[in-house]
């Protein structure tokens, strides 16, 4: 089988980059906000029941050939694979989410990247909350971006957290080290968080897409678009209106019908 090889020219056409590509944090931050832009956060394969395949040539097939978007380890999967393409010093790390009650298993990527002798966190896989802009691995310093304000904090149990600001409190979104991850760390978090019943993404449907003035999210059927701060919820149907509406709000489009976007859960 011939071995793959991720196209530069493809990939950079996907994301709308027209830009000149070197190894320096201006094109670290451009190619991050060009792929977050432009490729949506969403789970809709794991409603269909096909699973979510992490080879790169998978991951390259649905998100650039195809133009649909993914989650964590695709979107992230398929950014480390880029910077890697085009030199830039980058491995992956797995994190915890700290969004509900009780932390989750190891089941979020993220890419560090070594730039300069200085280290950063990419991600673009984190829905709603994910981060604008790379963010220096430096602790206790606050960065806004497009109405967003995170911070890494170092802790006991959990090494670095990623905080986001909200009402003028800290909420905790992630945890990390910086410890090698591999392969097969990377397919054992993929595996439960795509297949067992208590993940999110078996028991949700769930889109995401950040605009210039706002975002736009998919809960169930609850679309959800904010702009220049004000909030709008639209209630979808249980028809071909949903399905139609994954194309207009986030360019995502199945081949499939509504009957056939089931939960794992149901």
């Amino acid at each position: 089988m011939k071995e793959f090889e991720f196209n530069k020219d493809e990939y950079l056409k996907r994301i709308n980059y027209a830009a000149d590509v070197d190894v320096s944090i201006t094109c670290l931050k451009t190619i991050h906000r060009a792929q977050f832009y432009t490729i949506p956060f969403e789970n809709f394969d794991i409603c269909l029941g096909k699973g979510i395949n992490i080879t790169p040539e998978a991951i390259f097939q649905k998100l650039v050939n195809k133009k649909r978007g993914g989650y964590c380890f695709e979107l992230n999967g398929l950014l480390l694979m880029a910077l890697k393409s085009f030199g830039f010093n980058a491995r992956a790390l797995l994190a915890r989410v700290h969004t509900r009650e009780k932390p989750s298993g190891r089941g979020h990527q993220i890419t560090l990247i070594t730039l300069q002798d200085k280290q950063w966190i990419a991600d673009v896989g984190f829905g709603s909350d994910t981060p604008r802009t790379p963010l220096p691995l430096e602790i206790n310093q606050p960065i806004s971006q497009n109405g967003q304000t995170l911070r890494l904090i170092k802790t006991k149990e959990f090494g670095y957290m990623l905080q986001n600001q909200k009402d003028n409190d800290w909420k905790d979104l992630y945890s990390f080290d910086l410890e090698y991850v591999h392969l097969g760390d990377i397919e054992y978090g993929n595996h439960f968080t795509s297949t067992h019943h208590s993940s999110f993404f078996t028991s949700s449907r769930v889109a995401a897409l950040p605009l210039d003035n706002g975002k736009i999210t998919l809960l169930d059927h609850t679309l959800k678009k904010t702009v220049n701060g004000r909030e709008r919820d639209i209630e979808l149907a249980e028809d071909q209106s949903y399905i139609d509406a994954l194309q207009t709000h986030f360019g995502i489009e199945l081949d499939a019908s509504y009957d056939a976007l089931k939960l794992l859960n149901e």
